[in-house]
């Protein structure tokens, strides 16, 4: 197998303004210089004709660049924030529903090398970054191996569920891209090309492991992560298809081998969220957090256990808002359903006017939170009544983002106790083996 070439969606608007910092060569032209591109329904207009699709193609090799403006990174968010980002590779356009497609088409270890930084401080442990490089690569060959396929784009054609009255399933994954390989937001694998500066460490890393997936059967894991597993790892189908892979079980994020309670038994998840046991994601190190977060992830600082409070108006007016649901007055939180790290994917909400359940583990999340609340492991406590309802909901959860395969604080916390990238790997991907698929 050859080294692949990865198309990655950068962004999507009315217009984009870029800049080509050195020579680039487009329908048979040499430019340079600030740059711009609108969207004619279905075309996209640039130096004052119309075209259906672009390509940039840099003139002098891999050190050209380009600098897309205004590019939005954590959508969704708390940190949400909008930068000007800078890549190599070739830069192609494309018009599709009134918009224009900003896509970067790349070499696959190029990529990677700005997933890593991107994804995780440069300056983290070694042994991490190389496991790192592993699973992006491996999720990476994965998505792009199903997309080629029939059967997922039948399968994928929709996503949300409603399988039964009064209640609404809806799971989030990467089926919706069409004109790309791959995003370049946390909804795929952080991608800010050369923006964030690489080190030798991450190019160490890269090369290191060039060409390597972790496999299970012969076939590419879809080696998922999130920041912080909160103690436990998630299974697959809690965050979205009904379907677990053997490699995605859950594990408990201990140094040594340990059982894991079962807390999809509600007096297990309570008693595990209640209180923080020790685990490798459980660190309060500031020096090895600031050089495993980014900038904007720092802000987060009470990952492992958190709390949040709403008052009664204001939680039941983010939930008719988020849900498109008018439950009037929020009388219970009920959890219906938890997956194995205590996540919950089915939520059930009673109103004063309605009542439903929804889910997965994203859609609750999202529902309750402006945001996104930073995990679905949580439980509740209510305050005192008023006119039949509490005034007050106080939220105690476990663990930041979805929880399934590696933690990469807990990962990260490994590299730094001096464990080598394989056994990080084989701690989250049980019963995995690591293969190389080209030089």
């Amino acid at each position: 197998m050859k080294e692949p070439e990865i198309h990655v969606g950068i962004l999507s608007a009315e217009r984009i303004d870029f800049t080509l910092n050195a020579p680039f060569r487009a329908e048979g032209q040499t430019v340079c210089g600030s740059q711009q591109v609108t969207a004619e329904g279905n075309r996209l207009r640039w130096n004052g004709k119309t075209y259906r699709e672009l390509f940039f193609t840099p003139v002098t090799g891999e050190e050209a660049s380009f600098s897309i403006h205004h590019v939005t990174i954590g959508i969704h968010f708390h940190w949400e924030r909008k930068e000007t980002q800078t890549f190599t590779g070739r830069l192609r356009f494309i018009a599709a529903e009134g918009k224009v497609t900003a896509v970067n088409q790349l070499p696959a270890e190029d990529y990677l090398t700005s997933v890593i930084s991107s994804e995780m401080n440069a300056a983290s442990p070694p042994e991490f970054l190389k496991a790192h490089a592993v699973i992006s690569r491996s999720w990476l060959l994965a998505q792009i191996s199903r997309q080629a396929s029939d059967a997922y784009r039948v399968m994928y054609s929709g996503h949300s569920v409603a399988s039964a009255e009064n209640e609404y399933i809806r799971w989030y994954d990467h089926e919706d891209h069409t004109l790309f390989h791959v995003c370049a937001d946390d909804h795929c694998q952080r991608y800010q090309g050369i923006t964030k500066a690489s080190t030798p460490a991450v190019k160490a890393a890269i090369e290191a492991t060039r060409g390597e997936v972790l496999t299970y059967g012969g076939v590419i894991c879809d080696a998922r992560f999130s920041k912080c597993c909160g103690g436990a790892t998630e299974v697959f189908s809690t965050c979205w298809e009904d379907k677990n892979y053997p490699y995605l079980r859950p594990v408990r994020d201990a140094a040594e081998p340990s059982p894991l309670p079962d807390l999809s038994r509600e007096e297990e998840a309570e008693q595990w969220i209640r209180h923080a046991p020790d685990a490798l994601c459980n660190t309060r190190d500031a020096h090895l957090l600031s050089v495993i977060l980014n900038d904007y992830d720092r802000a987060t600082t009470d990952f492992y256990r958190w709390r949040v409070t709403y008052a009664q108006e204001e939680l039941s007016a983010l939930i008719c808002r988020k849900t498109g649901i008018d439950f009037g007055k929020i009388l219970r939180l009920t959890a219906v359903e938890r997956g194995k790290s205590g996540r919950i994917c089915k939520l059930k909400i009673t109103g004063s006017r309605r009542t439903a359940v929804i889910g997965k583990e994203l859609e609750i999340r999202k529902a309750l939170s402006a945001t996104h609340l930073f995990s679905s492991a949580f439980v509740v406590d209510y305050g005192a009544e008023h006119d039949g309802a509490p005034e007050t909901f106080t939220l105690t959860g476990a663990g930041w983002g979805h929880g399934v395969g590696l933690c990469q604080i807990g990962a990260a916390v490994m590299g730094e106790r001096g464990y080598r990238y394989t056994d990080i790997l084989l701690h989250y991907y049980k019963g995995a083996t690591l293969s190389k698929l080209y030089e």
